[in-house]
């Protein structure tokens, strides 16, 4: 799988990421100098809906599993699986993308959504008929860099989407119904509420404190405020998250999954090409499946069991029938 040329060439992009950040003056002060608070008290609009409408109620409890050494052939077979697009996104629909680009790192660490993902997904969504495509997430790092130097940014300007930042001024504060914790919290909801249908793009990793980032995780970049609080209680706040959030689709990217020192890595040791991508209308059953990429099982991610508890799906993703298609065979 990894051959001398292939590693070579990896070892000259991370060099090559590296120059681009010196020369960009990405520093440590400059990322402190970055304030990660969000509005908050009066200065967030109070969120009057909330963000579940996106689902299509007859696509319910579908998910398909793509085998395939291609991120673009294995969404193109999971999607034409679940009957296309077109059973999701609806002529003259605002398609929201919520992306993982939390961390100013090159899509071949596998930190962040790959660009080839989103260059895809956005142009089966106008394909579909979408209106408009955006892209949107609230990043750990700087977001003008994460957006550029994963990829994500260019990736979705070149296929006709719109690129949208966090600014303050896109923040609300909203609170979750039955929630313990999104009371009253900032989030990105200008964004949420332009959008017709969201569908979530997040890659397959390992996380230290959650056991594992999937796609419940990756909404986690919608919140603004002090959202580190969290960490200490980072399962019943995924299961919130997952509560607050009820998708069009979600795709879980594990044809290269991070299967250590997540949710950063840093080395391509990190890395196992597992050839597998998931995409359905169940993030829980996503989620439940995708784990085992990481040897790991809803008993081991808490957070699985307290979002089927609340509602959001299943963790018996077989009663689901998973379609298994081939993504090596896809239209590239």
């Amino acid at each position: 799988m990894r051959g001398p040329d292939a590693m070579a060439r990896r070892a000259f992009l991370l060099r090559l990421w590296k120059s681009v950040l010196s020369a960009a003056g990405i520093s440590a002060v400059g990322l402190a100098l970055w304030d990660r608070r969000g509005p908050v008290g009066k200065a967030a609009r109070p969120s009057r809906l909330p963000f579940a409408g996106y689902a299509v109620p007859e696509q319910a409890g579908k998910i398909a599993v793509a085998s395939g050494s291609g991120r673009k052939g294995n969404l193109q077979a999971a999607i034409g699986a679940l009957g296309g697009m077109a059973r999701f996104v609806r002529p003259g629909d605002k398609v929201l993308l919520k992306v993982n680009a939390a961390f100013a790192t090159p899509p071949a660490l596998g930190a962040t959504t790959h660009p080839d993902l989103v260059t895809r997904t956005v142009a089966l969504c106008l394909a579909a008929g979408a209106a408009r495509v955006a892209v949107t997430d609230n990043p750990i790092n700087d977001p003008s860099a994460c957006f550029e130097l994963t990829g994500i940014g260019p990736a979705a300007r070149e296929a006709g989407a719109r690129v949208i930042l966090p600014r303050p001024d896109r923040f609300e504060s909203h609170t979750v119904d039955k929630g313990r914790l999104i009371r009253d919290w900032p989030v990105l909801g200008s964004p949420l509420r332009w959008a017709d249908k969201v569908i979530g793009l997040a890659p397959v990793k390992d996380h230290h404190r959650s056991g594992a980032s999937l796609t419940m995780k990756n909404w986690y970049g919608l919140l603004g405020g002090r959202r580190n609080i969290f960490h200490q209680q980072i399962h019943t706040i995924i299961a919130e998250l997952a509560m607050m959030i009820r998708p069009t689709l979600v795709v879980l990217d594990g044809t290269w999954s991070m299967i250590a020192n997540g949710p950063t890595g840093g080395s391509m040791d990190d890395l196992k090409a597992t050839h597998t991508l998931i995409a359905g209308t169940d993030q829980v059953a996503v989620d439940t499946l995708g784990a085992t990429l990481l040897d790991k099982t809803s008993e081991e991610l808490i957070y699985l069991k307290l979002a089927a508890e609340a509602g959001a799906g299943t963790l018996d993703y077989r009663a689901l029938n998973p379609l298994r298609v081939d993504g090596d065979g896809a239209p590239k």
